[in-house]
């Protein structure tokens, strides 16, 4: 899948995500989108303390493998997120490569 490719398809998964909200304040659904993203964050951290069987009540019960997917729900959601905001323009993977370009300037590694 090349990057228009993958735009396209989170600009997808966010409209259908929006069409299921029609019916919300849409500052609320902005929110909500938002929201989200710390949502799925908090599912990282689940899946690290399940992975590393950190509650002993609970013992080991996820892996790195979770967290691994976990981490990837969170980076779907908040780039869908940001198509949400620019009204679905399919630009989500150019401007992520454009944000990782100046960070890397930033950090002298570019």
């Amino acid at each position: 899948m090349d990057s228009t490719d993958l735009s396209h398809g989170i600009a997808a998964l966010s409209l259908w995500i929006d069409e299921g909200n029609r019916g919300r304040d849409p500052e609320a659904a902005t929110w909500a989108r938002l929201a989200k993203i710390t949502e799925e964050a908090g599912e990282v951290v689940a899946a690290q303390i399940g992975a590393t069987g950190q509650n002993p009540r609970k013992g080991v019960t996820h892996t790195e493998a979770d967290v691994q997917e976990e981490l990837l729900d969170v980076a779907l959601t908040a780039l869908a997120a940001l198509e949400h905001l620019r009204d679905h323009d399919e630009r989500s993977i150019e401007l992520l490569t454009d944000k990782l370009g100046r960070t890397l300037q930033r950090a002298g590694l570019h």
